[in-house]
């Protein structure tokens, strides 16, 4: 995820929207991984949101607090119109 969120930011995207639909599990280096793409994105000028959040990533996003960081969606077309 990593490379791709550098590697798109570095070919000028400035709009980021993760599915996280097929993501069945996440545990603490998948977090700081989401949270290191964030502030990547964050201090480049682009913005990082998610959406189709599982209930368990919704879980563990919920438990730690970081739900209040990114901008969720549940649907593709909210979450597209919410960069305008």
């Amino acid at each position: 995820m990593r490379e791709a969120i550098h590697a798109a930011i570095a070919g000028g995207a400035r709009k980021l929207l993760v599915d996280m639909k097929d993501v069945s599990t996440i545990d603490s280096s998948g977090v700081g991984e989401l949270v290191g793409c964030y502030t990547t994105a964050t201090h480049k000028g682009a913005k990082l949101k998610l959406m189709s959040l599982p209930p368990k990533i919704s879980d563990v996003l919920t438990v730690t607090q970081l739900i209040t960081v990114f901008d969720v969606y549940t649907d593709e077309k909210d979450a597209l119109a919410s960069f305008a």
